[in-house]
C-alpha cells in the first residue's frame, strides 16, 4: 500500500475513512493490504457501524473470497457495538433475507450467528 495512503488512513478516527477507502479502491487492494484496512477499521471503530457497513460490503462483492475478513469484522461488532445498532443488519445481509426461517440450522452451525442472534433476541433461543 502506498504511504500516502497509510498516512490518510492512520488519521481515521471512526472508521469511514477506511471504509470509503476500501469502497472505492475493492478491485485494485491485494487481500494483504485489505486485511490491514480491516484492521485499522476494528482498531478505531469503537460502534461498530463501519465495521459491519463493510463485511455486508464484502460479503456483497464476494462472500468466498473475503471469508476470513468478513469473519474478524463480525467478530469485532459483536463485541464492540453493544447496543445492538448495527449488528441486526448482519442477519438477513449475511445469511439470507430468510435467516428466521433457519434460526436453528444457524445456531448449530455458525458461532457469529449464535452469538448475534442472542443478544438480538435475547428471550429463548
Amino acid at each position: 500500500m502506498e504511504q500516502e495512503v497509510l498516512k490518510k488512513i492512520s488519521k481515521d478516527t471512526n472508521g469511514l475513512l477506511t471504509y470509503e477507502y476500501i469502497a472505492n479502491h475493492i478491485d485494485g487492494v491485494s487481500i494483504e493490504d485489505l486485511g490491514k484496512l480491516v484492521d485499522n477499521m476494528i482498531l478505531v471503530d469503537t460502534t461498530g457501524q463501519f465495521v459491519v457497513s463493510t463485511a455486508r460490503y464484502l460479503h456483497a462483492i464476494n462472500a468466498d473470497e473475503f471469508a476470513i475478513l468478513i469473519d474478524k469484522l463480525i467478530k469485532a461488532a459483536i463485541k464492540v457495538d453493544r447496543e445492538h445498532k448495527y449488528i441486526t443488519d448482519l442477519l438477513a445481509s449475511i445469511w439470507g433475507a430468510d435467516y428466521k426461517l433457519h434460526v436453528e440450522e444457524l445456531n448449530v452451525k455458525d458461532d457469529n450467528f449464535r452469538r448475534i442472534y442472542k443478544r438480538v433476541f435475547s428471550v429463548g433461543i
